[in-house]
């Protein structure tokens, strides 16, 4: 198993920028492919960002394309995802999720993702 904690989140005003952070444990050579994925109030999960094994392929929902990156640290055992020109849209859970797969381009989008995190909340103000 793997176990994947968030953290990094909170309160911030419009145009402002967070970083979030999520550390894998556990079986860690079992997670490949990286993603980030949110859940705002009354809506469905949706897709944010994912990134493979070696950090070479990062694949971005349109929403937030030019404003968030996502990078890892493999030696750490984490995957940042760096959150700027926040928009109140942008509020929501965010959850990091790893995959037993590697991905590269648009599979990084379709995953499947195998492990998830509690999430943690980022909220912008408006």
């Amino acid at each position: 198993q793997v176990q994947l904690v968030e953290s990094g989140g909170g309160l911030v005003q419009a145009g402002g920028s967070l970083r979030l952070s999520c550390a894998a444990s556990g079986r860690t050579s079992s997670a490949y492919a990286m993603g980030w994925f949110r859940q705002a109030p009354g809506k469905e999960r949706q897709f944010v960002t994912a990134i493979s094994w070696s950090g070479g392929s990062t694949y971005y929902a349109d929403s937030v394309k030019g404003r968030f990156t996502i990078s890892r640290n493999n030696g750490k055992n984490t995957v940042y995802l760096q959150m700027n020109s926040l928009k109140p849209e942008d509020t929501a859970v965010y959850y990091c999720a790893a995959s037993r797969a590697d991905c590269s381009g648009y599979g990084c989008y379709r995953g499947p993702y195998d492990y998830w995190g509690q999430g943690t909340q980022v909220t912008v103000s408006s």
